[in-house]
């Protein structure tokens, strides 16, 4: 078998590990997902296995764990999108909003992301929680046109434009 043939194999196997973490996560079994993407490292480290773990560690609140977890993943893929927007939504629950912004826009011009509308609505939130309504509004909008059955962006256009009527009633967008 060739070295490169090799390295398919181990990527596709650790892309398996990081399948069934993925479906633990989904039940909620945060430690055993860790477990099997942690796993999924120790055969070839990937992008995805240490973005998702990194997504694990948060819902235990581990941010710094997860921020540390999103770094080694853009340093194997800088193209992947992944991490730069959970790396923003960790600063935006840690209510550190201006450390998020940076991260959030590269997240934007990532060439390797299927979902912009996260990084749209983070955003959002970052401007809403800064009392800039206008940009929070623009954002929470293009996180709707990228997915439009996005229901947290959804409440977030009626939440900052009831927001905005409270200021203005006369510029009801």
């Amino acid at each position: 078998m060739s070295d490169e043939q090799e390295r398919k194999d181990k990527r596709q196997e650790a892309m398996e590990w990081v399948g069934k973490a993925y479906q633990l996560h989904m039940k909620g079994e945060v430690q055993k997902a860790i477990g099997l993407y942690t796993k999924s490292i120790e055969i070839c480290p990937t992008a995805e296995a240490y973005t998702f773990r990194g997504w694990a560690r948060s819902f235990e609140k581990d941010y710094a764990a997860a921020i540390e977890d999103c770094h080694r993943a853009i340093d194997l893929d800088p193209e992947f999108g992944n991490p730069y927007n959970d790396i923003g939504a960790y600063y935006v629950e840690q209510s550190e909003p201006d450390e998020a912004i940076p991260w959030l826009h590269m997240a934007l011009k990532a060439k390797r992301y299927e979902s912009y509308c996260f990084p749209h609505f983070n955003l959002g939130r970052v401007f809403e929680a800064k009392g800039q309504l206008d940009k929070a509004l623009e954002h929470f909008r293009h996180a709707l046109e990228e997915n439009p059955r996005y229901a947290l962006a959804a409440k977030g256009v009626e939440r900052v434009k009831g927001k905005l009527a409270a200021r203005n009633p006369e510029t009801i967008r």
